[in-house]
């Protein structure tokens, strides 16, 4: 898990289950450090694929869980699940959305 992840895909579910992960075009990247810090060159905080502004939190891998103080609401815990080089990241929508990172 420690290392940088590399933003490759997204997932929007328009509600009736049949959403898919679209590739994106992005320097997004999010870095997990040995001392429970993460930083991204884009919002932590949302699925924007946007890398213009650097934020920054902590995490746990025991929970696989992140906040940021940079977010709306900084005790918010994004979840995350980690298969292999695959990162996924959900995000708090009414219907299914994610983001997925690979290990570079």
């Amino acid at each position: 898990m420690i290392g940088n992840w590399k933003l490759i895909e997204v997932y929007v579910d328009p509600g009736d289950g049949s959403g898919t992960f679209s590739s994106v075009r992005s320097n997004k990247t999010i870095t997990f450090q040995n001392d429970g810090t993460i930083t991204s060159n884009g919002n932590l905080c949302d699925m924007s694929i946007n890398s213009d502004s650097q934020t920054s939190g902590t995490y746990s891998k025991a929970e696989m869980s992140f906040n940021s103080a940079d977010c709306n609401n900084p005790t918010y815990d994004f979840t995350f699940e980690q298969n292999g080089n695959i990162l996924i990241i959900n995000y708090p929508c009414f219907e299914a959305c994610q983001s997925k990172y690979k290990k570079e």
